[in-house]
């Protein structure tokens, strides 16, 4: 099984930094996700099959993490002590928003007038800038910035939101 105490990064053997090697990490989940798989303890002890399902979550849990930008720099911005989505400070820069409410409401006019291309432009121009903002991010943790490192990924959370609702806007048009 796996050692529990081990964080996701130790878990996959890779290094403890925001830039991955995706290919690695993926190696290295299905290797584990093959040791530790339910399925495989199916015919042992109670208490096998329970640490196998315990072991599956956590390797699943660990790797979705991992994943995901904006989640892997929230875990490495934990692994430092610092809680990235302190619900006690929801500032953003007034920039940062006023962009976002100007493509919200891009988006939601080209939805009103079925104009998917419109919305597909909007979705890229999000991704551009998510794209930038982890970029940016990987220099922040090389630097060991947490609290520079902290505001962006607040930003990129919110960016998933936008994107996450125009692409919703696009499915809605094309289904």
């Amino acid at each position: 099984m796996i050692d529990f105490t081990r964080n996701h990064f130790e878990l996959f053997g890779i290094p403890a930094r925001f830039r991955i090697d995706a290919d690695a990490l993926e190696t290295a989940y299905r290797a584990l996700q093959s040791d530790v798989h339910p399925d495989r303890y199916a015919s042992g002890s109670e208490a096998e099959r329970r640490l196998a399902l315990q072991s599956s979550a956590r390797v699943n849990e660990a790797y979705a993490a991992l994943k995901d930008p904006v989640e892997r720099a929230r875990y490495l911005l934990t692994l430092s002590g610092v809680d990235a989505l302190d619900e006690t400070d929801t500032q953003l820069p007034m920039e940062f928003l006023e962009r976002q409410l100007e493509r919200r409401e891009a988006a939601s006019d080209a939805a009103a007038a079925n104009d998917v291309g419109a919305l597909d432009a909007v979705l890229d121009d999000v991704r551009r800038e998510t794209g930038e903002r982890e970029r940016e991010l990987e220099r922040m943790f090389d630097a060991r910035d947490t609290g520079a490192a902290r505001a962006l990924v607040r930003e990129l959370k919110f960016l998933n939101k936008v994107a996450a609702d125009v692409d919703a806007a696009i499915s809605a048009l094309d289904g």
